[in-house]
């Protein structure tokens, strides 16, 4: 299918629009909309937060009457079933839109191209597969999870040049410098959940909340904490640590059979089958996802993290890398057991580097 440079230039305009929805919308896509007479834009708009107008509706209110016949672009298929809202679809065909462009199908099995078929059933043209690159790019754990039932996993670490995550004492705050760490900032409050293991909670008492603000963000909406996830398959977290005390959702993840200490009422403790000396990974990120957790973000030890990763479940890496020498007694990035042959090794492709402040941060995947 053929698309005009003016469906270009406007799909490239709700793109633009729903990346504005990046911290806000959980567990809900970011989704953008424009409404256009050819070379006239009409009505735009996005989806701000889960329980608010879609972006259709928003451009729909701004475009009027001349709805009526116009195209509209939308980055995602417009929704055909009632949720918190009623049919995105409908709206459009209400409003006499002639013609309407999605980037991809919804992968919501609530969906799955319903709402396109309900569009060409009323007479309205439709046309998909513009710009669908983009769309995955701004919603890659919303779509992966509903194909996969599981969270897009993004594991963060920072590390010196010769690869060193703490001391041999443990110590390791700061690794890296201020532009860097705030900049991890960015990715906890794209995140619906924060997880790591026990060991840092043990080590370093960390709090992972978020704590920059919607102006800092260049956010539509105050983004929300993310929840705070724990493995701990022996339940050793203390009642009293800060990564309690800094949100409303706790999870800790655990063996079966382990006794639950007195954590406040907030703390959720969740069994989950054993795998080898702890539990099932994978069993955590699917019942994360269950939870509605589109983008687990992981801030871990060398365990956690290795772990994730040998067990296929990480999809991205961001290193944050400071340009200091920590020494050979240093901790490392990854607990990798049985990598003894240049066979063995874990392939990466590294899909981009670039300066923050005076570190260097490198987002890497498996291929």
């Amino acid at each position: 299918m053929s698309f005009s440079l003016s469906d270009q230039r406007w799909m490239a305009r709700a793109h633009q629009l729903a990346a504005r929805g990046l911290y806000t919308t959980d567990p809900n896509p970011r989704v953008g909309c424009v409404i256009a007479r050819g070379d006239e834009l009409v009505g735009e708009g996005f989806h701000i937060r889960a329980g608010g107008p879609h972006a259709e509706i928003h451009a729909l209110r701004m475009a009027g009457d001349k709805a009526r016949g116009a195209t509209a672009y939308v980055t995602l298929e417009p929704c055909s079933h009632t949720g918190k809202t009623p049919p995105c679809a409908d709206a459009l065909i209400r409003a006499g839109v002639g013609r309407v462009v999605a980037a991809m199908e919804d992968p919501n099995p609530l969906v799955a191209g319903r709402g396109l078929e309900r569009l060409r059933e009323a007479g309205v043209e439709t046309a998909v597969g513009l710009q669908a690159e983009q769309t995955r790019a701004l919603n890659p754990g919303f779509i992966k999870r509903m194909r996969d039932g599981l969270p897009w996993v993004r594991v963060k670490l920072a590390m010196s040049l010769d690869g060193r995550t703490a001391m041999a004492s443990g110590e390791s705050q700061w690794i890296t410098g201020e532009a860097a760490r705030l900049d991890v900032q960015r990715l906890r409050a794209r995140a619906s959940a924060v997880l790591t293991g026990v060991g840092t909670v043990l080590d370093d008492n960390p709090s992972m909340n978020l704590r920059v603000d919607a102006a800092w963000l260049g956010a539509a909406d105050e983004p929300a904490q993310p929840a705070h996830a724990i493995v701990d398959s022996r339940l050793r977290t203390p009642v009293d640590a800060r990564i309690l005390q800094t949100c409303d959702k706790v999870m800790i993840f655990h063996a079966p059979g382990v006794k639950r200490p007195a954590y406040p009422p907030l703390v959720e403790t969740i069994a989950i089958e054993a795998a080898g000396s702890g539990i099932d990974l994978k069993a955590v990120l699917r019942e994360l996802a269950r939870r509605q957790v589109n983008e687990c973000h992981v801030e871990a030890g060398a365990t956690l993290a290795g772990g994730l990763l040998q067990a296929g479940l990480v999809d991205e890496i961001i290193v944050y890398m400071a340009p200091h020498l920590m020494g050979d007694a240093g901790r490392g990035l990854f607990h990798l057991p049985g990598l003894e042959a240049m066979r063995d090794r874990v392939a990466l492709h590294i899909d981009d580097i670039r300066a923050v402040g005076d570190d260097w941060r490198i987002r890497a995947r498996r291929p």
